[in-house]
């Protein structure tokens, strides 16, 4: 720690960028966190995409990348990042971006984290995009972590039996309640529809399962839409297949916005297919805004977060039957849906900024 016990504890989080996904947005919501308990926070961002709030003073490497990124303008920012890092001496840092490449995080490791206090965050069951396949490579790349966070039970399971570190601590993604809706309007009027909002990304959010089980299902004829709220790689090949299932007028795609709540707070559910998550932000901010759920039971976080039949339903992943099943359960069955809409908001209450502060706390303390 700081040589002055007056001196507030600085913390530098280390991001892919603070917008466009729910990891990134949980950094973001992790400088609130940790501003909030007093800290000295400090955010550097690989990718110049900022969209989210947040608190303390930002590097934005990705606004440099975007100018150079010739091999030049790369081992410029290295060498800004490495400057960086050892000028501000930082009690901590949290790295939360995903760490695919082993060869990279080697050099960061031993020259930029070097005699630095680390903690590493795991946001995805697709672990390998965290710490390497290689049990002997991981163990020695980052035997002197001060602590992984996990942002699951499951994941914390998956890091233990794989690679038997002893430091990992679960600690879910935060939310905060009472986030403004006012300053994001739908671009279209939207009435009686079911939601889906995030990545278009078909590999690991299976949207192809979520419009075939809603074709399946009985809205469309009761003229309940679905809406598909996002940016991604893989949204002009789903509007050409709702267009090949003449589905269009029925399957709605919005542009992403910042901030989607009051998209949301008028969903009658929201709705994840995902082949596989880590702690899916989805599914607790529709919450957490009164908007029940259907979710897969994917590895990891829905079954954290969903109790079935209490807030939201939990279906078998990868079977459009029993997904749209499911669909028509919450529209046949009105007393079911509104114990699930009546539930919702306490049922994340467990997930709130002032709980998980008070996790993060007791982390820093014990390092």
């Amino acid at each position: 720690m700081s040589d002055q016990k007056s001196a507030k504890i600085k913390i530098c989080i280390v991001t892919s960028s603070l917008g466009k996904g729910g990891a990134q947005k949980s950094s973001s919501t992790l400088s609130i966190v940790l501003d909030s308990l007093g800290y000295e926070i400090y955010i550097v961002s690989i990718l110049d995409y900022i969209d989210y709030p947040y608190k303390g003073s930002l590097l934005n490497l990705g606004a440099l990348k975007k100018e150079d990124d010739s091999f030049f303008g790369k081992l410029k920012r290295f060498y800004i990042f490495f400057n960086f890092i050892k000028t501000h001496d930082f009690d901590f840092i949290i790295d939360s971006r995903s760490r695919p490449t082993t060869f990279k995080q080697f050099l960061i490791n031993k020259l930029i984290y070097h005699n630095q206090k680390v903690i590493y965050i795991v946001h995805s069951f697709l672990i390998s995009n965290y710490l390497p396949k290689n049990k002997f490579i991981a163990r020695s790349l980052y035997k002197s972590a001060s602590k992984f966070i996990a942002v699951s039970e499951a994941i914390k399971s998956e890091i233990i039996t794989k690679y038997q570190f002893d430091n990992v601590v679960v600690i879910n993604n935060a939310f905060i309640k009472n986030q403004s809706i006012s300053n994001s309007k739908p671009t279209l009027p939207l009435v009686n529809f079911i939601l889906y909002f995030g990545r278009i990304e078909d590999s690991v959010k299976n949207l192809t399962l979520l419009i075939d089980s809603y074709q399946r299902s009985i809205l469309s004829d009761k003229n309940i839409k679905l809406v598909l709220l996002g940016e991604g790689s893989d949204k002009l090949k789903l509007e050409k297949k709702v267009e090949a299932m003449d589905m269009n007028k029925n399957i709605l795609f919005l542009p992403y916005i910042n901030n989607p709540n009051q998209v949301v707070s008028k969903a009658m559910f929201s709705v994840l297919t995902s082949r596989y998550e880590g702690f899916p932000s989805m599914l607790v901010e529709s919450l957490s805004l009164g908007v029940p759920v259907i979710s897969v039971n994917c590895q990891s976080g829905p079954s954290e977060i969903i109790t079935d039949a209490q807030n939201g339903l939990l279906v078998e992943n990868h079977n459009s039957e029993l997904i749209a099943q499911a669909m028509n359960r919450f529209i046949n069955d009105n007393e079911l849906y509104e114990y699930c809409k009546n539930n919702a908001k306490n049922s994340v209450e467990k997930f709130n900024l002032e709980h998980v502060s008070s996790n993060w706390k007791n982390v820093i303390k014990s390092n």
